[in-house]
């Protein structure tokens, strides 16, 4: 099964930390993602750039609308993922907890939904 494990955390308090502590959080995260490929479940990880660099988009009555960001009045925010192969919720959890994000926020896992008719992807 496809897992996407989506990490929030506060933006605010992220961009405070010493630029020693985000670079050790970034060092064991790309350790999580190559534990991962070893073990045959790395799929796909990235950090994302801050929400107000973003854009949110909505159509309505065929029109498009752009805003941008930030967009939910919250102070956590999606700041990365991890997409994995794992055999069950319980062992996709336990991926979650060792990413470095859990401790600054929490890790949201979430199973794909495999559908038909989409293209292959390595």
């Amino acid at each position: 099964m496809k897992f996407l494990l989506l990490v929030h955390h506060n933006e605010t308090a992220f961009a405070e930390m010493r630029d020693t502590v985000k670079r050790d959080m970034l060092a064991e995260s790309v350790q999580v993602t190559h534990d991962l490929h070893a073990k045959g479940q790395y799929l796909g990880a990235a950090p994302l750039m801050p929400s107000a660099m973003g854009a949110r988009v909505r159509v309505r009555d065929g029109e498009a609308s752009v805003t941008d960001g930030p967009f939910v009045e919250t102070h956590e925010h999606i700041a990365g993922y991890f997409l994995i192969h794992a055999e069950s919720l319980a062992e996709a959890i336990k991926v979650a907890a060792r990413i470095p994000g859990a401790r600054l926020g929490y890790i949201e896992v979430r199973q794909v939904r495999e559908i038909d008719g989409l293209p292959e992807t390595n």
